[in-house]
């Protein structure tokens, strides 16, 4: 590659991210296996920091030693580190820990702009990709890839999901608060769409600056003005929490509905039930929905005692317990050799584990778990801590996602 200045700066970006590189952590055997790297790469100090961050490390590193890399011959290394959610950065740090560390698999990567930027660096590189958390429907629509695996929820699912539940409930006039970036902006049209498809109306939208915004008032204000019945909020994390703090302060939730259209049980615990009861959100895991999931959260919460795990952190340790399964199977010299022939013997095997139960991985890439949509408990109705939800509907994996002529992924034969 000819050496340019921007060539030269990018270089500089890679330097300057090699602090935020979290010591590697690993599982080996007395073997001389080749080893294989994951690298962990999310936000670690923003507005995700809860929704991702540390617990997502933590639920990899529970994979290893649920599946016992030690044991079956493997040598198995994590490293992780901060994006910033910055797509500049992230680009930067792939391509350090492809060329120099030999990273063989990307793991969690929230924020979708962050998310897309990635796809052209893996499927260069030939890695492996499992995108834990970023939710634009357009990583395994028109900017899909062989490399890569959605393992866990999109716009689309979480549009039909929540958004769907409000206007069946009667919420068909809307307004939405949309953080500026890919994901506010898809959540918004996939939610917009079923809004009209269902015979609603859109009255508005305000597109407020990502990252970087904290006072919503001024957005609120003209939400409350618009005269919609629903307040769709095409955000997250601490985004999510800001403005459903702030729509309490205002009393915009005694005269409009608000649909948090993408929310974490972490979020819950932020805002509190006193704010958060009676709100409807989507998740495909909880922690207390069966004996499964209630055992793998026994498992990892030693680790991360402060911060339960959510669908994200579910996401980290079941796309890695496949990821090794699979491994096993081709043979590490194999898996290692070819990206894309590990994606597709990933796709070719069946998916089970203590988060998600039993799923299958379509051939764009999407995972086809099942996605749930809960409501809040009233203070009164939680028996202990973070004892937060109670199911009201479920939606089988094979429907809750687009369907896959839909997608229109460059990839797949018509």
């Amino acid at each position: 590659m000819r050496l340019t200045r921007r060539n030269a700066l990018t270089t500089v970006a890679a330097a300057a991210a090699l602090p935020l590189i979290r010591p590697a952590y690993a599982q080996s055997s007395a073997s001389k296996s080749p080893t294989i790297k994951i690298g962990v790469l999310n936000d670690q100090s923003g507005p995700y920091t809860n929704t991702g961050g540390l617990t997502s490390v933590a639920c990899t590193r529970q994979a290893l030693e649920d599946f016992g890399v030690s044991t079956k011959g493997m040598n198995v290394e994590v490293i992780s580190a901060d994006h910033q959610n910055k797509p500049d950065l992230a680009v930067s740090i792939a391509r350090q820990w492809f060329d120099r560390d030999n990273v063989d698999m990307l793991l969690d990567v929230p924020t979708s702009s962050v998310a897309l930027a990635l796809q052209s660096v893996v499927r260069e590189k030939n890695k492996v990709y499992l995108n834990a958390s970023a939710a634009s429907s357009a990583l395994t629509g028109e900017q899909c890839s062989p490399n890569f695996i959605s393992w866990n929820y999109d716009t689309y699912m979480l549009a039909k999901s929540t958004g769907g539940a409000m206007v069946k409930a009667g919420g068909d006039t809307w307004y939405f608060l949309t953080a500026d970036y890919a994901f506010g902006k898809q959540l918004q049209a996939d939610t917009s769409a079923l809004i009209v498809k269902s015979g609603g109306k859109v009255l508005g939208a305000a597109q407020y600056p990502f990252p970087g915004t904290t006072d919503f008032s001024s957005f609120l204000v003209q939400a409350q003005s618009s005269g919609a019945k629903v307040l769709g909020l095409a955000n997250a994390g601490a985004d999510t929490v800001n403005a459903i703090k702030q729509s309490a302060e205002f009393g915009l939730n005694k005269s409009m509905k608000i649909a948090a259209l993408l929310m974490f049980i972490n979020d819950v615990h932020a805002l509190g039930l006193e704010t958060a009861q009676g709100l409807n959100l989507t998740e495909s895991f909880y922690w207390d929905m069966n004996d499964r999931t209630r055992a793998f959260t026994k498992r990892v919460l030693p680790k991360t005692p402060n911060n339960y795990p959510n669908m994200d952190h579910a996401g980290c340790y079941s796309a890695t317990l496949h990821y090794l399964k699979t491994v096993v199977d081709m043979g590490v010299v194999e898996a290692k050799k070819d990206g894309v022939a590990t994606v597709n013997r990933m796709k070719a095997m069946p998916v089970e584990d203590d988060c998600f139960g039993k799923s299958k991985i379509r051939e764009d890439g999407r995972n086809l778990v099942a996605s749930y949509l809960f409501e809040v408990k009233k203070p009164s109705e939680s028996k202990g801590p973070w004892d937060y939800y109670k199911q009201v509907a479920m939606t089988p994996g094979d429907q809750a996602f687009r369907p896959l002529a839909e997608g229109h992924c460059s990839f797949i034969k018509a």
